[in-house]
């Protein structure tokens, strides 16, 4: 009887224990003159998130709207207290001007790097993960590979995926068959393609070849909806600490040896004959041999539309660092995760728009049609895409609306005193982390006027100069930005230009009208897909 009433009050001392010190960690906010959410005990202020009584998009903006009237607002992330920034002005502050405090992303995966520490993760030394000075080498590294001279190189790998899938889907109609698909599907699959040709030196086609090892591979990699992804994910976002020392990384080891393998065979082979493509194993292998650097003649301007981001100081400086294999090669890892999922994600929500939109797709056709005329039988050049105003307005607004990243974050490497100018002053110490929330700031009726309506009239000539450079954030702020903006917005425009060429788009009675997210993903996907019909224009 001693012995259970002892074992009773040891288990009651450990929870009253642990009560505490989760309850401590949630007086961070309590010493700082910042409005913060309300957590709940462990889950923070995520928890109608984790229990799926919301989707992603929906918690970030009741998160954001919380308190209309502050610039910057505290949650909790689990037990790690998060600072949101609301303000254009704060958000161009953070991210450019003081971008020296908040140069890394939050280090919340196995083989996050800080300087010196080694590790033969991809993911770890993808440039994504890479922190201080690593990243700033890699990023200077990299950058001369995703400039528009560069894109013009790579125009005709992505032109041949985009004809590609128009055949299929012609091939298709002429067989008799309906073109009704799940356009999350579609895209996937031609993403899936396109990364295979400029990122692994590989040919693939997804539609005709449904179930080709590198498609089903990447679906793989990317299926964080299994319990074992799930588990993962939680591990790694409450206790990343615990996570790195009992080795738990966001990929399974056998899935990324398997991608290694195929860029080390590709270079081998390249190497031994001779062989010189337009794709970015070739400008690694540039890197390997010092060569791949800035060209002199190169502009400084947006020639891939409003939505592309500038190139800073830091991917335009001069280093000397000789990066391993595994490095070069976790870059095009890299390109893989996001070229499978963000440019296809994109793409579907797009689609819809034009679909439930008529009249805009009617003009955007239009365009279309005439830019073709105007070709005169010459194939599509970069050039002349790009010259595509209308496409650019389309594309930004749907950039605008569904932002494949919904929020961005950074992480305080140094002691920053924040002061808003207005009377809030406080540090941000070492270690914590910043969300911007790009999804909230678009929808924001403060800086686009009724946020919901798909209006691509809010990126014509007159309008555009009006958008603060703040409250427009697809591709990220700062040094820091998205470093493939150009391609995935040469990607996005090319599949358009091919799909609407031939096809309209059109609801279909699986369309879910309004659309509706899904609560079961920490990303951004439609509820029940987006089911569309392709009807064939010339048929």
């Amino acid at each position: 009887m001693e012995v259970d009433l002892f074992t009773a009050l040891a288990i009651g001392a450990i929870i009253l224990l642990l009560f505490h010190y989760v309850s401590k960690k949630y007086h961070y906010f309590l010493a700082k003159p910042v409005p913060c959410v309300k957590p709940s005990f462990f889950f923070g202020s995520g928890k109608p998130l984790m229990f799926r009584k919301l989707d992603l998009t929906s918690h970030i903006k009741i998160l954001y709207d919380t308190f209309p009237d502050s610039k910057i607002v505290g949650f909790y992330d689990f037990m790690k207290p998060i600072f949101m920034l609301r303000d254009p002005e704060v958000v161009k502050k953070i991210g450019v001007k003081d971008f020296d405090y908040f140069m890394d992303h939050t280090p919340i995966m196995t083989g996050s790097q800080d300087e010196g520490i080694d590790t033969d993760s991809l993911f770890g030394n993808s440039l994504f993960a890479l922190r201080g000075q690593k990243w700033r080498d890699m990023r200077a590294t990299l950058s001369p590979a995703f400039t528009g001279s560069k894109m013009r190189h790579m125009f005709d790998l992505v032109a041949q995926c985009a004809q590609s899938m128009n055949s299929f889907f012609l091939a298709e109609a002429k067989a008799g068959k309906r073109l009704e698909y799940e356009m999350k599907d579609i895209f996937s699959r031609f993403g899936n393609d396109v990364i295979g040709t400029v990122a692994f030196g590989i040919q693939v086609d997804s539609l005709k070849d449904q179930d080709n090892e590198f498609y089903t591979k990447g679906k793989e990699m990317l299926n964080f909806q299994s319990v074992k992804g799930l588990v993962k994910a939680l591990m790694l976002r409450s206790m990343p600490r615990l996570s790195q020392k009992l080795g738990i990384d966001f990929f399974d080891t056998s899935l990324t040896d398997y991608f290694k393998k195929m860029i080390i065979d590709n270079m081998k082979q390249r190497d031994v004959h001779g062989i010189v493509r337009n794709d970015m194993i070739h400008m690694l292998m540039e890197v390997r041999k010092g060569a791949l650097k800035h060209s002199k003649d190169e502009q400084d301007q947006k020639d891939a539309g409003f939505a592309t981001v500038e190139e800073s100081s830091v991917g335009k400086s001069v280093h000397s660092r000789v990066w391993t294999e595994n490095e070069l090669i976790a870059q095009c890892f890299l390109f893989f995760l996001a070229g499978f999922d963000t440019v296809s994600t994109c793409m579907t929500f797009l689609t819809y728009e034009l679909a439930i939109n008529p009249d805009i797709q009617k003009r955007l056709y239009e365009e279309i049609k005439e830019t073709e005329q105007s070709l005169n039988g010459k194939p599509l050049c970069y050039e002349v895409l790009q010259k595509m105003t209308y496409m650019d307005m389309v594309v930004s607004e749907a950039l605008r609306m569904w932002p494949p990243a919904v929020v961005s974050d950074r992480f305080c490497v140094k002691d920053y005193v924040f002061d808003d100018g207005a009377g809030t002053r406080f540090i941000i110490e070492k270690n914590q982390t910043i969300w911007i929330p790009t999804i909230a700031i678009h929808s924001d009726p403060k800086y686009y006027s009724n946020p919901a309506k798909f209006d691509p009239e809010r990126f014509n000539e007159e309008n555009r100069s009006k958008i603060d450079a703040g409250a427009y954030l697809p591709f990220g702020v700062g040094p820091r930005n998205c470093i493939g903006s150009r391609l995935a917005l040469m990607e996005v425009k090319l599949m358009l230009y091919c799909l609407l060429k031939d096809f309209n788009l059109e609801p279909t009675e699986q369309t879910q009208i309004p659309l509706q997210l899904s609560k079961s993903v920490f990303a951004l996907k439609a509820e029940k897909g987006v089911w569309l019909e392709m009807k064939p224009r010339n048929m």
